[in-house]
């Protein structure tokens, strides 16, 4: 597929393979957006997994910065920065073998500063981007990172990121199978509440609302709905795997996601993982879906889907308001619903195989945090090459070990399966006769 032709234009050269490893008792991580609740609980993750890392708490809050970082003891400090700011950027990154960006939300943001600047100061470097622009965007500096020997790896935080290497995995294991061609891939994500995740991920939500969702698909598939901003011909039925656009928030399916979750309605959303996917994996049909509860949740963000301007859900500083003021009522909401997280991956196959990978943690500001500082230690332990890599490209190349990285992120999680079939995961599996299940 022209997908495999990608990534071998990517990969390095085989001597690029023969890289010195880093030893992580001597490494400084500069996390930026430290403060905030995703890139807190990365700090504290990487903090407890590796007491030997200095952690760098990177904001613009030097009280809140400095308060959290004595919490994290004392192998951390506080570094004052605003990512806006090139040379206190730059300035921050001396010294520093690993940047950590998750000062989101990256949606409409049109330049990569902080992978920018990472290359200019030979720093390795991740970030977890949730958004397909600015990952598209990051991947477009692959040949300047190799060239200076930077390993980088965008969209690696828990959805996109853990999930991606989850997918890659399926993949894998049904192509290893001679008979079998992996034909569709679905991601399907669920969180209550705001997972407790703070304002940034309540405005990356209702920024996604403001895209049409792309999607990929090959034959007929559970595509339902079109965007009317786009032409009716993306919807026509694709028979080679084509892209197509979708409304945000619409095609519900209801999900089974298995012990301490269970049943979920999920929604169409514009993630990028989907992209990636198809282009580095080549499956031919690729989807992303999101839900949350209380129900009222998916109410009110299909309301704002259907009801707001484009133009206002485009709008970052109109949608930073609009969480303003909701956020009261929502951190109320969480209080009740809970910050439970699950993800669950399917993948069908030619040869009809059908598997799934499930990942469900009770605290998705933990769990982040453990996927997030996972992929940090596969590149401070030279486990990732020089260039910029989506988490599902080639094994040795953006990850060299994905079982342990999956084991790391996996930590405190309530249900974690791999290559399983359906039946076997879900709540509620159906009996066709002779111990026989679907």
């Amino acid at each position: 597929m022209a997908t495999m032709a990608v990534i071998r234009a990517c990969a390095p050269p085989a001597d690029a393979t023969k890289r010195n490893k880093k030893k992580p008792s001597s490494a400084r991580v500069l996390v930026l957006g430290g403060t905030g609740r995703v890139g807190g609980s990365t700090a504290t993750a990487l903090s407890k997994l590796r007491p030997d890392l200095t952690i760098l708490v990177g904001g613009r809050n030097r009280d809140k910065g400095e308060s959290f970082a004595a919490k994290l003891g004392e192998q951390s400090e506080f570094v004052q920065v605003d990512t806006r700011n090139a040379s206190m950027l730059q300035e921050a990154l001396q010294g520093v073998d690993l940047v950590v960006h998750a000062a989101g939300p990256f949606q409409r943001e049109q330049k990569c500063a902080v992978l920018e600047a990472a290359i200019s100061t030979k720093t390795a470097y991740i970030d977890v981007c949730d958004d397909t622009d600015y990952s598209w965007r990051a991947k477009s500096f692959h040949e300047q990172a190799k060239a200076a020997g930077v390993p980088a790896i965008t969209t690696a935080g828990i959805y996109p990121g853990v999930s991606n290497v989850m997918a890659a995995e399926l993949v894998r294991a049904a192509r290893s199978e001679n008979d079998s061609e992996p034909e569709r891939l679905r991601f399907f994500y669920y969180t209550a509440g705001s997972g407790g995740a703070g304002p940034t991920i309540l405005a990356t939500s209702f920024l996604l609302l403001g895209e049409d969702v792309v999607a990929y698909n090959k034959g007929t598939s559970d595509f339902f709905t079109y965007s009317p901003t786009v032409e009716k011909r993306s919807y026509a039925i694709i028979n080679s795997g084509e892209e197509i656009k979708l409304k945000p928030y619409s095609g519900v399916l209801n999900i089974d996601f298995g012990k301490g979750v269970r049943k979920k309605n999920v929604y169409l959303l514009n993630l990028p993982e989907v992209k990636s996917a198809f282009k580095v994996l080549g499956v031919p049909t690729v989807s992303a879906r999101f839900g949350t509860a209380p129900f009222f949740w998916n109410w009110g963000m299909q309301a704002f889907a259907n009801f707001l301007p484009v133009e206002f859900l485009r709008d970052k500083d109109k949608v930073k308001k609009l969480v303003e003021s909701v956020d009261p009522l929502v951190r109320v909401i969480d209080g009740i619903a809970g910050e439970r997280v699950s993800m669950r991956v399917d993948l069908e196959c030619s040869n009809g195989r059908s598997t799934v990978g499930l990942f469900t943690h009770r605290k998705l500001s933990v769990s982040v945090g453990y996927g997030i500082a996972a992929f940090a230690l596969a590149v401070l332990e030279g486990n990732t090459q020089p260039g910029v890599w989506f988490p599902e490209e080639p094994e040795g190349i953006a990850i060299e070990a994905r079982n342990l990285l999956l084991e790391r992120a996996s930590q405190g999680t309530t249900n974690f399966v791999m290559n399983k079939p359906s039946w076997m995961v879900e709540t509620d599996p159906k009996e066709v006769g002779l111990g026989i299940y679907v």
